[in-house]
């Protein structure tokens, strides 16, 4: 889409905190209005659609609609819009007890080129091999993410972070 929608988009979203909880479905229709703007079959609505009722506490209509954003090319229409939607996926796939199906989307992002949500992918990954009590890994994931964000004993805690899921000597 162009610029002027990307903004206004933005502007809704910073807008986001000033609803109160019982105003969600306000929030929604904001969204909603903005998504309609876009051609039919647009991945990009689709995924605004799902993190707004993701946001407002509804993981299960949001699943569908991120779901949607991705089979339509949303990692083709925006990389990092892309990034975001399967690390929200997995978060809301989580909350609704299919913490599995998280785990398998998101472990080929540990492979994927560095970026920005490399963080995100870990700690949401991590929360859903928690949710299968696969606590360990979660921990090696999330310590492994920390470690170069240290002032210090980054390499320690990288080293502690991979002792945790390496088989014993």
């Amino acid at each position: 889409m162009n610029q002027d929608w990307e903004d206004r988009v933005t502007a809704a979203w910073a807008g986001f905190d000033d609803y109160a909880e019982e105003e969600a479905a306000d929030f929604r229709a904001v969204i909603d209005a903005l998504a309609a703007e876009l051609p039919d079959g647009s991945p990009l609505g689709s995924f605004e659609r799902a993190c707004a009722w993701d946001s407002t506490g509804h993981s299960d209509r949001a699943v569908p609609l991120y779901r949607e954003a991705l089979a339509r090319g949303l990692s083709e229409a925006s990389q990092y819009k892309g990034g975001r939607a399967k690390i929200q996926l997995s978060s809301s796939l989580r909350n609704i007890g299919e913490a599995e199906e998280g785990v398998k989307l998101l472990t080929p992002e540990l492979d994927a080129p560095s970026d920005e949500l490399d963080d995100a992918v870990r700690g949401c990954l991590a929360l859903c091999l928690s949710s299968l009590g696969r606590d360990r890994e979660g921990l090696s994931l999330v310590l492994g993410a920390l470690a170069p964000h240290l002032p210090r004993y980054q390499r320690s805690m990288a080293n502690y972070a991979r002792a945790l899921v390496e088989p014993e000597a």
